[in-house]
């Protein structure tokens, strides 16, 4: 069937900067729906009858008018984190029509002269600040689609804490509009308490010499985690997440999560990772909130209760790591068992008690157990000396693609 539904994307310019397609569906959309600022830039001679999103949000108002020649605007680009994206995944593409106009992003890139495939966009629209912590790195650019007025500031203050203060800061508001304003300044002399809420916020990060080097790659530092002693350690864990081996898109499950330092690190490696932390200990509960915070995955989900009964329900996941409940019953056997087939399983064992047990699960189901022994140069009296760690068993198994 032909298109029923036009996604039109319209800047600050209004419908003055619509192309003729985008004009010649409005002009015949028998309903237009949309947010309040971007209907009022439609002229009178639009004729459909103009609708509001509700509140809370849905799409409803548009599916349930499958078959009528609907238009929906939305501002800039609709599959640049807006609503042409959301459609997607509801209307068929051949039954939809998408308009885009420059996204933000564009018009801001094109103002500062920043080749945008080099550049770094993060939306803050609805979703956490914390976010952005997983993005600093000296050298960095960065756009940010701002969720209000107050955001700039938030930004600012965000990149002081974080031993980002020398970054420079350019806001720019209502691009492509007539009232089109930019604001220049470092994170540590940002004055403006609030701007104008249509704002992009472009950062060229640059890290003071106290600020510490997180990488992305699997291993940050202990200091980087609050803990109550119960962590993975350093070398440990990026041992862990070499066999754990995440890649885009894929679910872990951090069983008995403890600090979430495996789960938090796993989806560091990249934006769409995600991580379920399951533990049942309220104190560490709380130090997994913050490490996930502070380290920019606000995204990880806890998981409040105990395997294997916590288990239950859960989305199946692609990998698992199990670091503490191994000798518990039914931990083990709930984890294999939900484990899509091909997933990894990696388990973790410092007793002797759960080192049998991993024993014996490797020879019912295979897999490759591997010692880990690691010494840190300690003083001892006026010379040094090798300080062995508990050493660790871990075992690497791949669940069968036919199980």
């Amino acid at each position: 069937m032909s298109p029923w539904l036009t996604v039109v994307g319209i800047g600050e310019d209004g419908f003055k900067g619509l192309g003729k397609n985008a004009r010649r569906a409005l002009l015949g959309a028998s309903r237009i729906v949309g947010g309040q600022r971007q209907l009022d830039l439609l002229p009178v001679c639009i004729c459909g009858e103009r609708q509001l999103w509700p509140s809370p949000f849905s799409l409803a108002p548009v599916l349930e008018q499958r078959g009528e020649a609907v238009c929906v605007l939305a501002s800039g680009d609709p599959m640049f984190y807006g609503v042409g994206a959301s459609l997607a995944r509801q209307v068929p593409s051949d039954e939809m029509l998408i308009l885009p106009a420059p996204s933000s992003c564009s018009l801001a890139a094109a103002r500062l002269g920043w080749p945008l495939q080099e550049v770094v966009t993060l939306s803050l629209v609805a979703r956490p600040l914390a976010a952005l912590n997983a993005q600093l790195f000296s050298g960095v650019r960065l756009l940010l689609l701002s969720n209000d007025g107050q955001s700039p500031a938030a930004v600012a203050q965000l990149l002081c804490e974080r031993g980002f203060g020398s970054s420079r800061l350019t806001v720019l508001e209502h691009l492509g509009g007539d009232a089109e304003r930019r604001i220049d300044s470092t994170a540590n002399a940002w004055s403006a308490a609030s701007v104008a809420d249509l704002n992009v916020i472009a950062i060229e990060c640059l890290a003071n010499a106290e600020a510490p080097r997180l990488s992305r790659l699997a291993g940050l530092p202990d200091s980087a985690f609050q803990h109550d002693g119960q962590l993975t350690k350093r070398d440990v864990r990026a041992i862990t997440l070499a066999r754990l081996a995440p890649t885009p898109g894929e679910l872990l499950w951090d069983v008995g999560a403890g600090s979430g330092s495996i789960g938090i690190e796993w989806m560091r490696a990249h934006p769409s990772c995600r991580a379920l932390a399951i533990e049942a200990d309220e104190g560490r509960q709380q130090l997994i909130e913050h490490n996930r915070d502070a380290l920019g995955v606000p995204g990880l989900q806890l998981i409040r209760g105990k395997a294997p009964q916590a288990l239950a329900g859960l989305e199946r996941p692609d990998a698992i790591f199990i670091g503490g409940g191994v000798t518990r019953e039914g931990v083990i056997e709930t984890c294999w068992e939900q484990l899509k087939p091909g997933g990894r399983l990696v388990a973790n064992a410092v007793t002797l008690q759960s080192e049998v047990a991993l024993m014996n699960w490797r020879e019912r189901y295979g897999g490759e157990l591997t010692r880990i022994h690691v010494a840190q140069a300690q003083p001892l009296g006026e010379f040094d000396t090798w300080r062995q760690a508990l050493p660790i068993t871990l075992l690497d198994l791949v669940k069968p693609l036919d199980a």
